[in-house]
């Protein structure tokens, strides 16, 4: 069963490389084969977490080189969930973009950018969640970056590559630091290995252990966009085609939270920077939401909520107890899955309504009720309505606070309650916008079509050629400012959007299995023993 481990990581680097001797050629093949090595890496991120959870974690020495040396994958409890949801979220993402390429006529630019570097961006979150050591942790961010920086220019528009020059510098800098600290690490301890870490760095002074933790929180916090180091997400998110922007608000800013969790419980257990873990929730719930509240366009919006929301995640780890990180986890796997969707959704929306910008849109739910019924339901769990995941996420957190005790912890209780409030009054504020109001008089009508006239400078009538109002233009995936508004969605795309919706909606019908899981998780994690062992062989 080790034997498997590699292969979420493997399989789909395989098959990138086929894709890029293939080319422009064999479309409909090429499109088989992504479905079916997503397919393939979800079934075994199954069978590994069930695996990991009957028998403890699941560790492969690759070309059997014992610690220091050689690369050491590991697939444990919450590296098992973290690869099933991200699986089953790239899969549906995956089936998404093929619906909007096919909609868009956008044949060449999917198949010959898009869909190369999407399967190298699942090959570095699955390499993140499974890194056994800080150098392969430091690899798998790596190729995350490259292949996020093509995802973010794809089409080459000034917005897109605007926001990708931002994210990247902001990445690089979080990447030379990360470097900056596995090089402390190796130098104060002799090893990068994280079972041996979890030994070594508890004999060395608490100063320089200390050091090291924050430095590593700084590189983690940067990549979960923690507050006050999330201003790069709010515009880099929302100029990417939807595709892009769902999987990586869902995706990448977890395996910033992911490696949080790891590196405080297994190398740094106790609670030296807990207090200043709560401090950066508390800011980032209050001034996340704050900051969507203020917003009209819906990605920003979103990608405002997805900040004010890391913040439920922090809080679980810092409060560093059992009850406190199984929340956080089952946070984790509800975020995941929830603000996907959303951003899917707002894809639909952008088609159908010719725009994200919220004051452009209105009486979608007369004449979209499909699309107003697949919007409700994520926005409901997002903002913590009962019985859905996301309640029973923020109820384990609540619980764990309470259980806690301390000022810090019942302030984060109260800005949890107040931000969920909030996160409720910007849903409803958005279906009060998009849906339920009637339509304004500048909306497109049906069948309108927004694209870039190839005469700009000869200056058009607006009246012929409207703008759209949000920030970010409706672009294709090989970014010709296009979007159609039809009466008829793609049925792809939509089908794709249900099955995040009811995925959503599978946490609350699992929803004691599943904090039954995390909860174990969470005890593997404080135990510490079952790791440390299963990887040093003792």
């Amino acid at each position: 069963m080790n034997s498997l481990v590699p292969l979420p990581v493997v399989l789909p680097l395989l098959v990138t490389g086929l894709k890029l001797a293939i080319g422009a050629r064999l479309h409909r093949f090429q499109r088989l084969i992504s479905v079916v090595v997503l397919t393939a890496v979800l079934v075994l991120s199954v069978i590994l977490m069930v695996e990991a959870d009957r028998t403890g974690p699941l560790v492969v020495h690759l070309g059997d080189f014992a610690p220091p040396l050689g690369v050491t994958l590991v697939a444990d409890r919450l590296a098992g969930l973290m690869l099933t949801v991200s699986s089953a979220v790239t899969l549906l993402v995956l089936v998404y973009s093929l619906g909007q390429g096919m909609a868009d006529r956008d044949d060449e630019s999917p198949l010959g950018v898009f869909h190369p570097a999407y399967l190298v961006l699942v090959a570095g979150v699955s390499c993140t969640f499974l890194a056994g050591d800080l150098v392969n942790l430091y690899v798998g961010f790596e190729i995350m970056l490259v292949a996020s920086y093509v995802l973010l220019t794809i089409g080459g528009t000034e917005p897109r590559v605007r926001a990708g020059a931002t994210y990247v510098i902001i990445s690089l800098f979080s990447s030379m630091l990360f470097l900056v600290a596995i090089a402390m690490t190796y130098a104060a301890c002799g090893t990068v290995n994280f079972g041996q870490l979890a030994v070594r760095l508890q004999d060395i002074p608490l100063g320089a252990r200390t050091l090291l933790e924050a430095m590593l929180l700084t590189v983690f916090s940067i990549k979960a966009a923690v507050f006050p180091l999330s201003a790069w997400l709010p515009d880099s998110y929302p100029t990417t085609p939807a595709p892009v922007t769902a999987v990586f608000a869902g995706l990448l800013t977890k395996v910033g939270v992911y490696s949080m969790l790891r590196t405080q419980t297994l190398l740094f257990p106790g609670h030296r920077l807990g207090d200043l873990l709560l401090l950066a929730a508390l800011a980032s719930m209050v001034v996340g939401v704050l900051g969507a509240v203020a917003q009209t366009d819906l990605k920003r919006v979103l990608s405002f909520t997805l900040i004010s929301h890391i913040g439920y995640m922090v809080f679980g780890i810092g409060l560093a107890t059992r009850a406190g990180l199984g929340g956080a986890i089952v946070y984790v796997a509800h975020h995941i899955t929830v603000v996907t969707t959303l951003f899917l959704v707002a894809g639909l929306i952008e088609r159908r309504g010719g725009t994200t910008e919220l004051t452009r849109l209105g009486g979608l739910a007369r004449s979209a009720p499909l699309l107003a019924v697949l919007f409700f339901v994520p926005a409901m769990n997002l903002a913590g309505i009962p019985p859905l995941s996301g309640f029973l996420g923020k109820l384990e957190l609540l619980r764990a606070g309470a259980q806690q005790g301390g000022g810090w912890a019942w302030t984060l209780v109260g800005a949890s309650v107040l931000t969920s409030l909030l996160t409720l009054y910007v849903m409803a504020k958005v279906w009060n916008l998009a849906f339920w109001r009637a339509a304004p008089p500048g909306q497109l009508a049906e069948g309108a079509v927004l694209e870039e006239s190839e005469n700009d400078d000869e200056g058009d009538d607006e009246t012929t050629r409207p703008e759209p109002a949000g920030r970010a233009a409706p672009a294709t995936l090989s970014g010709r400012a296009v979007t159609k508004t039809t009466s008829r969605l793609p049925p792809t795309m939509t089908l794709a959007t249900a099955a995040a919706v009811a995925l959503g909606l599978s946490y609350t019908v699992l929803g004691g299995p599943l904090t039954s899981f995390t909860d174990r998780s969470a005890g593997e994690l404080l135990a510490r023993t079952p790791y440390i062992e299963a990887v040093l062989h003792r």
